[in-house]
C-alpha cells in the first residue's frame, strides 16, 4: 500500500491549490468560527444595501433643504436630524455610504488589477525584468503617498471618476509586492515543477498553477486596500480637495459639521463612527479570509 501511494504522489502536488470541495466545506466553516469577521461581513453587506436602496428609503433626497430646521435634533421626519442648512443627515449619510463604496470598490479593482500584475510577473520571470519591475516599484513607494495623491487631484481636478482613478494608481505598489513574494515561495513547488516538465508554456504556469496559491494574499490586500481608499477618499474631501458640495461624502460631512460641534455635537459623530466601523470591518473580514483561505493554514490543521 505504501509503494502504491507512494506511486501516486506525482499529483499530490497540486493539493495546495483551493479546490472546490475546499471552498465549500473548510473555507466556509473556518470563516463561519471567527464571530468578528462574520458581523464585519454583515454589517458590510448592511452598509452596501442600504447604500443601493437609498432613495427608496429616505422620504427626502440628499441635497433636499428645510429652511426652517437647521440643525434640526433627532426624529420626526428627519430621523437623524438635520445639518447646518437643514438637509436631512440619514440621507446624506447614505449617499456618502454610496460614495465611499464606489471609491473603495472601484480603486481596489484597479489596485489588485496593476500589482497583481506587476508582482506575478517580476516574481516569475526573475533576474532583469524583476529588478526593474521592483525598483520601479520601490521608487513609486518612496514618493509620500498622500502629497502624490494631493498633488494630481490639484492638478486634474476632484471630480469622483479622478478620485477613483488616482486612488487606484497610486495604491498598487503593496500588493505588487505581496504578490511578488507569494510568486517565489510558489513557483519552485513541486506542482509547479511537474507542470513544466510536462510542457507548460510559461503564461500557463503562470495564470493556472502560481497566481492561484497567491489569491489569499490578494484578498487580504483587497480588504486592506478598499479601507485605506476609503480613508484616503475621506481624508481628501475633510481638506476640501474631494468629493466637492452640495454631492456628499463622510469626508465632506464630517469637515462641515466641525464648524457646528458645539450647536449640533451629534452632527460630526455619524460621519465619524461610520468611517470608523466600516474601516474596521474590512479590516476584520480581511482577517477572516486570510485565515479561511489560506491552504497552509488548511494543511496544518487538518
Amino acid at each position: 500500500m505504501k509503494s502504491q501511494a507512494a506511486a501516486g504522489t506525482p499529483a499530490s502536488p497540486a493539493a495546495p491549490a483551493l479546490s472546490r470541495p475546499f471552498w465549500r466545506r473548510v473555507a466556509w466553516r473556518r470563516f463561519r468560527a471567527n464571530p468578528a469577521a462574520v458581523a464585519a461581513l454583515l454589517f458590510l453587506l448592511v452598509v452596501c444595501a442600504v447604500a443601493a436602496l437609498g432613495p427608496q428609503i429616505v422620504p427626502s433626497g440628499p441635497n433636499a433643504v428645510d429652511i426652517m430646521n437647521p440643525n434640526a435634533p433627532p426624529g420626526g421626519t428627519h430621523l437623524l436630524g438635520t445639518d447646518e442648512n437643514g438637509r436631512d443627515v440619514l440621507s446624506r449619510l447614505i449617499a456618502g455610504a454610496r460614495t465611499s463604496m464606489i471609491v473603495g470598490l472601484i480603486a481596489m479593482v484597479i489596485a489588485i488589477g496593476i500589482g497583481a500584475g506587476v508582482g506575478s510577473a517580476g516574481g516569475y520571470l526573475g533576474g532583469l525584468p524583476d529588478s526593474v519591475l521592483m525598483r520601479f516599484t520601490d521608487g513609486m513607494m518612496a514618493i509620500p503617498y498622500f502629497f502624490l495623491v494631493l498633488i494630481v487631484v490639484a492638478v486634474f481636478g476632484s471630480s469622483l471618476a479622478n478620485i477613483v482613478l488616482v486612488i487606484g494608481v497610486t495604491s498598487w505598489m503593496v500588493v505588487a509586492r505581496i504578490v511578488r513574494g507569494e510568486v517565489l515561495r510558489c513557483r519552485d513547488l513541486d506542482f509547479v515543477l511537474a507542470a513544466r516538465a510536462l510542457g507548460g508554456t510559461p503564461a500557463r504556469l503562470l495564470w493556472r498553477h502560481v497566481v492561484p496559491q497567491t489569491v489569499p494574499a490578494i484578498i487580504v490586500a483587497a480588504t486592506f486596500g478598499v479601507a485605506n481608499a476609503i480613508l484616503l477618499e475621506s481624508a481628501l474631501s475633510y481638506l476640501g480637495l474631494g468629493i466637492q458640495p452640495p454631492q456628499a461624502s463622510w469626508g465632506n460631512m464630517l469637515s462641515n459639521a466641525q464648524a457646528y460641534l458645539w450647536q449640533n455635537p451629534l452632527l460630526p459623530m455619524y460621519p465619524g463612527a461610520l468611517i470608523l466601523l466600516t474601516v474596521l470591518a474590512y479590516n476584520f473580514l480581511g482577517d477572516g479570509l486570510r485565515d479561511a483561505l489560506d491552504p497552509r493554514y488548511r494543511d496544518s490543521h487538518q
